[in-house]
């Protein structure tokens, strides 16, 4: 069922979706020290493309949560404002709310990315 769900969402917003999380990644990685959260971006893209059937868990620590503050002044508002806008659109239609719970879970990966981690859900 994943399967499906992650083909109607490819074709009805998880490709702009991941299109996005891949040109923050190529702005970030421009300058040397943005490298690392670059290649964060690019693993963040991939989850876009085809959110269903994973889940993402959170560990915290010090640094994670400097260059989080850091991700969120500059690059996290946009994407995160753009997943929300999205997560309403789909909300209209009874269809769409399993599609606007992935979009709100991209939604809050995007305001602190660093420190989560991508598995595959059962």
């Amino acid at each position: 069922m994943s399967c499906l769900g992650n083909i109607i969402w490819f074709i009805f917003g998880g490709l702009i979706g991941g299109i996005t999380w891949c040109l923050a990644g190529i702005l970030w990685c421009i300058t040397i020290i943005g490298i690392p959260i670059g290649l964060q971006c690019f693993k963040f893209a991939s989850l876009s493309f085809a959110p269903f059937g994973k889940d993402v868990v959170y560990h915290t620590t010090g640094i994670n949560f400097i260059v989080n503050i850091i991700w969120l002044i500059v690059s996290g508002i946009p994407l995160a404002i753009g997943h929300l806008i999205s997560a309403f659109f789909l909300c209209i239609t009874i269809i769409g709310i399993p599609f606007a719970a992935q979009s709100l879970k991209l939604a809050r990966l995007a305001l602190m990315p660093f420190g989560a981690e991508i598995v595959y859900s059962r």
